[in-house]
């Protein structure tokens, strides 16, 4: 995962252009990876166009191989088909009936960053990664948005970017704050009072805050997560009860085949969310060679263990949001 060479912004390749349709994984009135349905999942009875919010997706890493560059070229076509069948297939289609769903592609940092935090040139390579990232939620706001709430989703290094996101645009902002029905902060750290003015949401429906969690096998301590949210996905509540597998509605394994009723329980325990370690197959655990302080977590399915709880949640906290209106 070593790049060869040194970071470098031209060895990127061009910003995208977000006035392109092309320079977005999911954008409305256009095919994508995230209108996939299960089998057996009901339509509803509006299409996104009909429906009062939007979701700003922001996906994780899908940058693995080894091609010498520190931020992934656009012009990757192997890398947007992966990224497409993997996260906009498991994790942005759950948002799909939601509303309206935008997810820029950006130049992510490759995964090698996040390991070589005292190598110099991660933090330029995130860095430019979440330039695009706030170029893209930028052109959104300019073009589409027209002063529609909104729900902003992300995972892993997605959420990495969508904190920033949320701390250099939306918490000063008193409109964007009225606007922001919650915001999904999934797979990484993320503290119970990040924002100022951003709380930590408590209930199913409560709007105007945060929701996050990182997912571990039942039993699993980390300290580096002590201290961080978690919100129990099958609950929505802060506390640290356990949520009997009997609450979960169904997850959906990574090969999107099939919907698993009660797959889980859920717990929250020391800044990690337990999860049951035995289930169906199709939840795998994080294998990254050399860590295995990680070898516990169910980072890849951190969505996936909940997809139908976090799919009617998103839907009920839109309509609570209509409702205080």
């Amino acid at each position: 995962m070593r790049p060869v060479h040194k970071f470098s912004v031209e060895a990127a390749g061009p910003a995208p252009n977000y006035a392109d349709t092309t320079s977005w994984a999911a954008l409305p009135g256009h095919r994508t990876a995230a209108q996939q349905r299960l089998p057996g999942l009901p339509r509803p009875a509006f299409t996104p166009a009909d429906t009062v919010a939007d979701v700003f997706y922001v996906h994780p890493t899908t940058y693995f191989w080894r091609l010498g560059y520190w931020n992934a070229p656009l012009r990757l076509r192997r890398l947007r088909r992966f990224t497409d069948r993997t996260c906009l297939r498991n994790q942005a289609s759950l948002f799909y009936d939601v509303g309206r769903l935008y997810a820029p592609r950006y130049r992510q940092a490759t995964l090698y960053s996040f390991f070589a935090t005292k190598n110099p040139s991660s933090p330029l390579a995130l860095d430019l990664a979440y330039a695009d990232v706030k170029a893209a939620f930028q052109y959104y706001l300019k073009h589409y948005n027209h002063g529609r709430p909104f729900i902003i989703a992300s995972h892993s290094q997605g959420t990495m970017h969508a904190q920033r996101l949320l701390h250099e645009l939306i918490d000063d902002n008193p409109q964007l704050r009225k606007q922001l029905i919650a915001a999904y902060l999934v797979g990484r750290k993320v503290k119970p009072h990040e924002y100022q003015h951003l709380p930590p949401l408590r209930d199913s429906l409560q709007t105007g805050g945060i929701i996050a969690w990182n997912t571990a096998s039942r039993g699993t301590e980390f300290a580096p997560y002590r201290g961080l949210l978690v919100t129990n996905p099958l609950t929505w509540t802060l506390d640290s009860a356990a949520a009997p597998a009997s609450l979960n509605r169904g997850g959906v394994p990574l090969t999107f085949k099939r919907i698993d009723p009660h797959v889980t329980g859920a717990q929250i325990h020391h800044g990690l969310l337990w999860a049951n370690p035995t289930h169906p197959p199709g939840y795998r655990h994080l294998h990254i060679p050399g860590e295995k302080d990680l070898a516990a977590s169910y980072h890849i399915v951190d969505y996936n263990l909940f997809y139908l709880n976090v799919r009617q949640n998103a839907r009920a906290r839109v309509r609570a949001w209509k409702n205080q209106q």
